[in-house]
């Protein structure tokens, strides 16, 4: 169930007798409670209430009956009722099938509302769904109650015409359903006279739909035919204005209908249909029409707060400036003009537009600041400028590439929405609005991949027509006016988007393969984010095209070996970065709110205009942004077989290929011991990724070539040997050179005194990465990264903020977590000279991390690591250690992160370029 349907099926069940033992379960099966739940709940097994008809669902609903004209009596009951308190629902609900009382516990949200429009109020239950009511999507019911009832008919006239369900048949319905929804939106907002597109539907389409298919087919011709030659036509068609724009340009198929299809297409149409936000609902129309999108109805876009981060700083920051630097100026009418025909001849273009978010968002801006202008000229000329009738901000300014073919459609349509929707406000504004019909040129939008496409087909570089030459000599006039078409260089062109990254393990074979074809001159295109395709064809776009760009991208982009394989080659399109988000969350609307980490940089040509990186709610202004979005010269941290100075070498852990007969669990070393007690003193405690962050060490055999001739005179190790050499004999070139030694592990590293342990993956949700400390007696697999026998101070370095920045910034990732590697990070991670006293204190401080983890035994590193469990003083033990650590780095803590970082390369560049620094004091 999608939020769209649950309108609808609300709206049948309200509609229906009202029955009290059947309403709790079928709301809540509107609402996706699982079946196996809801059977529990039915036979008393879950069933938590206190009297005849309670049905109580542990934190989630507390629904009783109540008697006729009761129904606020019987919620304040609820609220005090001891079962409420012992299993805390979300919901409190009571209703007598007339009036309905609700209560959200968590909100504290009270909703008293008339039975039969509990449906209007759909949203006020979303977050049994998963869905909190903050969110979007229960801003824009108009938007879910459109889309669920487009959903409907979308899926009825597949089963009328089971013929259009095939590929060729596709783009028929999608421009059907777009004709349609102008169609409506048109009848909504007054551009077609009264009811005229549902009356028409109505009264001429048949008692069963018979008569809808052509009577569309004409309604939708007509639309094409100015009004002036439409002789010998039915006055009903006529009645249609001629609309023009290129929407009814293609004379369309239209599919059958019967009566159930024929009632969809009405009740659809007697909404209102001018409240619709197109950013949004763009979206949603475009999930009606994707099944695979369904289950998601509405949560595919990009929403408005996340588009102003790459329309801000790209333009509109640029435009507002302008517009203040002109206000009370001595020649502010003329700034102003100015900055109106800047407005005018800016386009943009969006690669990757979906059902056209980017592009309506920035249509909606640069209309607003427009009428603001003729406000201000309002102002300043008493009201007597006569020439801001028309906007400047054409459709036809804007351009898209959307490989659906329905998105590509909805975008167009949705642009036409928008303008209709800034043309009331402008008439709002100044009592006038250009005429709704017929339509002027829409955006250019085009369906394929863009990945594949020339994009100067389909944005052009802006030209403009002048006059040729200016001549004197009558001999020659009839050149005085020849004209010619020149380069505009006035138009700003700007390439925003959100297009689709996906990580180089997750990328089917058609995303390889345009990789390939896009990024043919770049090394380890395999290890790329499909992102990276769209930077690449934009910063070829901007060569040949002067244009800044301002994208949505992947984190990854800008950490790890990315930096170096793709931002190394990347500028050398003599592109820069003026502008950054810092990496932050990505939120959509999806039912488990998942989150992905991005960032977004704006490109352009080098200039000498400011550069911004933007970190949460802050600005800063700085001379460079490297690829690591920090206030640095561009560095590229690649790999380095040894440490950047003299320091310890980190190396993996032992691997095995044993086929598991080296390693015992448990229980296997208890039944080795119990048979073979002589065994014992070849087995040493064994840890693992997994082991150490649990804490559940394993055990394995551990034998060195001296001991070979012992061990093999156990037979319950002899025989676990034999086992070693026949899985060895039939592996691979490396298993099969280790025959002849089947007692051992492939590498045999082992420490004198003690080691350190670091993972070679941890979440990115963790603010420390936990490292361990372990005595001799310990053997460590592949799956960590040791440094055996390292002084005690190096646990301090290695537990820091400081090292987490790094990790953040540096490692590779596996999804959305570092993989730290000691090539790439630790090798490189830039350190301070270390006096003896500052040893010294580290090694302190390390102790009184060890010491706050040993305060709780039988915990996990995973769970003392987890921010939501990390107990206080450990979070105290390694502020402790942060601060001593920052003040050897420059003798005092860091601000923030991004401070941290942005020294971090700094210090880097230093210590590769050769530069020594005194030791400093803790």
């Amino acid at each position: 169930m999608n939020i769209g349907e649950i309108y609808v099926q609300l709206t049948e069940l309200v509609q229906a007798p009202f029955d009290p033992a059947e309403f709790p379960f079928r709301l809540l099966e509107f609402y996706n409670a699982p079946k196996a739940t809801l059977t529990k709940l039915r036979t008393g097994a879950q069933n938590k209430g206190e009297q005849a008809g309670d049905v109580l669902w542990s934190r989630k609903l507390f629904f009783r009956p109540a008697p006729q004209g009761q129904t606020a009596a019987t919620l304040d009951a609820l609220k005090e009722a001891k079962a409420t308190k012992t299993h805390k629902p979300r919901f409190l609900l009571a209703t007598d099938g007339t009036e309905v009382a609700a209560y959200d516990v968590k909100a504290d949200d009270p909703l008293h509302i008339d039975y039969a429009k509990l449906n209007d109020r759909f949203d006020f239950f979303l977050p049994l769904a998963g869905i909190e009511k903050y969110e979007a999507v229960a801003e824009s019911p108009a938007d879910i109650k459109a889309a669920g009832r487009l959903a409907k008919l979308h899926d009825e006239i597949e089963r009328c015409n089971p013929d259009w369900l095939a590929p060729d048949k596709r783009h028929a319905l999608n421009q059907f359903l777009t004709r349609v929804l102008f169609c409506m939106f048109a009848q909504s907002t007054g551009s077609f006279s009264a009811n005229l597109f549902v009356k028409t539907v109505s009264e001429f389409g048949g008692i069963d739909g018979e008569n809808l298919q052509s009577l569309l087919k004409k309604v939708f011709d007509v639309m094409n035919v100015p009004e002036d030659c439409r002789q010998g036509l039915p006055v009903h068609i006529c009645a249609f204005p001629y609309v023009n724009g290129g929407l009814f340009a293609d004379s369309a198929e239209v599919p059958a209908f019967n009566r159930r299809a024929k009632r969809m297409l009405v009740e659809a149409a007697q909404l209102d249909w001018k409240e619709i936000n197109p950013d949004i609902f763009g979206s949603m129309i475009q999930a009606v029409v994707d099944t695979d999108m369904r289950g998601d109805l509405g949560m595919h876009y990009t929403s408005v707060p996340n588009i102003m981060k790459v329309l801000q700083p790209l333009f509109l920051m640029s435009l507002e400036e302008e517009f203040e630097r002109a206000r009370g100026h001595r020649e502010e009418r003329s700034l102003l003009r100015k900055l109106l025909t800047r407005i005018s001849k800016l386009r943009v273009f969006d690669p990757a537009c979906g059902s056209g978010n980017f592009l309506i968002i920035a249509y909606r801006e640069l209309r607003k600041l427009e009428m603001r202008v003729f406000q201000r000229l309002d102002e300043i000329s008493g009201g007597t400028t006569t020439w801001r009738e028309q906007s400047g901000v054409r459709l036809s300014n804007f351009y898209g590439i959307e490989l659906a073919d329905f998105a590509a459609e909805t975008a167009k349509l949705s642009l036409w929405i928008a303008e209709y929707q800034m043309n009331q406000k402008f008439k709002t504004l100044f009592g006038e609005a250009p005429q709704s019909f017929p339509l002027k040129e829409g955006g250019h939008i085009v369906c394929g991949n863009a990945l594949r496409r020339d994009w100067l087909d389909v944005c052009p570089p802006p030209t403009k027509t002048v006059q040729k030459e200016k001549v004197f000599d009558l001999s020659r006039i009839e050149k005085a006016h020849a004209m010619e078409t020149v380069p505009d260089d006035e138009v700003e062109t700007y390439i925003v988007g959100n297009p689709q990254f996906e990580g180089a393990r997750e990328q089917s074979k058609a995303q390889k393969s345009d990789m390939r074809f896009c990024m043919d001159r770049y090394d380890g295109v395999n290890s790329l984010d499909y992102v990276c395709c769209w930077l690449e064809k934009a910063a070829q776009y901007a060569t040949k095209n002067r244009s800044a760009i301002g994208y949505v991208a992947t984190s990854s982009i800008c950490q790890g070996q990315s930096v170096p394989l793709f931002w190394k080659a990347f500028l050398s399109h003599n592109i820069e970065i003026h502008f950054a988000y810092r990496p932050f969350l990505w939120r959509n609307n999806a039912k488990q709110n998942a989150a992905v980490t991005c960032v977004i940089v704006g490109l352009r040509e080098p200039l000498k205009a400011p550069k911004y990186i933007f970190d949460d709610a802050s600005r800063k202004q700085v001379s460079n942004i490297s690829p690591y979005l920090t206030d640095n010269e561009d560095v590229f941290i690649e790999k380095r077989m040894t440490p950047i100075d003299g320091r310890a070498e980190l190396v993996s852990g032992n691997q095995s290929i044993d086929g598991g007969y080296l390693i015992l669990t448990g229980a296997e070393r208890t039944k080795l011991i119990s048979s073979s007690p002589e065994a014992e003193r070849f087995l040493r405690p064994l840890y693992g990724a997994n082991d150490f962050v649990q804490g559940t060490p394993r055990s394995c055999i551990w034998v060195r070539d001296t001991e070979e001739q012992d061990a093999c005179k156990i037979p319950a190790l002899a025989e676990r040997f034999q086992n070693v050499k026949e899985y060895r004999e039939n592996g691979g070139e490396v298993a099969r050179s280790l025959t002849q030694i089947p007692y051992r592990f492939r590498y045999v590293h082992e420490a004198r005194e003690s080691m350190l342990l670091v993972p070679r993956h941890t979440t990115e949700r963790r603010d420390y990465i936990p490292i361990g400390l372990l005595d001799s007696t310990a053997i460590v697999t592949d799956g960590i990264q040791v440094i055996y026998d390292a002084e005690v101070y190096w646990f301090s370095v290695l537990s820091s903020r400081m090292h987490m920045c790094w990790i953040k910034a540096v490692a590779g990732r596996i999804k959305t977590d570092p993989r730290y590697s000691n090539t790439l990070v630790y090798n490189n991670f830039p350190l301070p000279t270390f006096s003896a006293e500052g040893k010294t204190c580290l090694e302190d401080h390390a102790w009184s991390i060890i010491s706050a983890r040993d305060a709780h035994p039988g915990k996990t590193l995973d769970w003392l690591y987890d921010p939501k469990t990390m107990p206080g003083n450990l979070v105290d033990a390694h502020k402790a250690l942060d601060e001593a650590l920052e003040k050897i780095y420059i003798g005092r803590p860091f601000k923030n992160d991004t401070e941290r970082l942005e020294h971090l390369f700094k210090l880097y560049r230093e210590m590769t370029a050769g530069r020594h620094r005194e030791a400093v004091d803790a």
